[in-house]
């Protein structure tokens, strides 16, 4: 199991992230603060770390500098409120591999993390398959038998975690949380109105409504 380092201050924003990888399958770990997160870093237990910029003891493009220093390679996803073009420049220059604006949805920040575990990961896969459905999440291009389907980018997020997650029940909160991100409203129906995206795409005997807890790819 890929591990991930999640080094950010914003309790609220740390747990959103840490729920949803897990969920996603990676073990992980929280750091609160810039010389706990380097400490953490410089462990060699770690696949790919996600770094906040603006956090105590010592700010993450100080982390990053000291863990590129050091001799380290492991893959750093910079996170930030400050998406100015020269904190960009200043985070990719200083050995960042890649460098997301918050606010951000969680299925972006996943797709993220997937593309750079997939350089230092060979078993990992763009192809996706479960019975005639099958997704390439490079292209993303979907397919239903012979027959190309033309998916929006929420549209494919939403399939592409039935597909990963096939035969369990994901609940609406769950979905929301994956695809539209942590600033979602619990009330919305969001996600019901995209499922029905889906069936009319995909097939209506793909996808079953659970009645009270959520949906399946069957």
């Amino acid at each position: 199991m890929a591990s991930i380092l999640i080094a950010d201050d914003e309790k609220r924003i740390s747990s959103f992230i840490d729920k949803g990888l897990r969920a996603a399958g990676y073990a992980t770990t929280i750091a609160g603060n810039g010389p706990d997160a380097l400490a953490l870093a410089l462990t060699d237990e770690f696949d790919l770390m996600v770094l906040d910029v603006g956090m105590p003891g010592f700010d993450g493009f100080e982390v990053l500098e000291r863990l590129r220093g050091s001799g380290s390679r492991l893959p750093v996803i910079m996170l930030t409120a400050r998406v100015e073009l020269v904190d960009t420049l200043a985070g990719l220059e200083g050995g960042a591999d890649d460098y997301l604006g918050k606010p951000f949805r969680f299925d972006e920040l996943l797709a993220r993390i997937r593309l750079r575990m997939r350089s230092t990961d060979a078993a990992a896969t763009t192809a996706l398959q479960h019975r005639d459905i099958a997704l390439d999440v490079r292209t993303r291009k979907a397919t239903v038998g012979d027959r190309s389907v033309e998916l929006s980018a929420r549209e494919f997020a939403l399939a592409e975690e039935l597909v990963r997650n096939a035969g369990q029940v994901l609940s609406r909160e769950q979905l929301l949380s994956r695809v539209w991100g942590y600033d979602f409203d619990p009330g919305s129906n969001v996600v019901d109105v995209y499922i029905g995206y889906l069936r009319s795409k995909l097939g209506t005997e793909h996808i079953t409504t659970v009645r009270g807890v959520g949906f399946r790819l069957e």
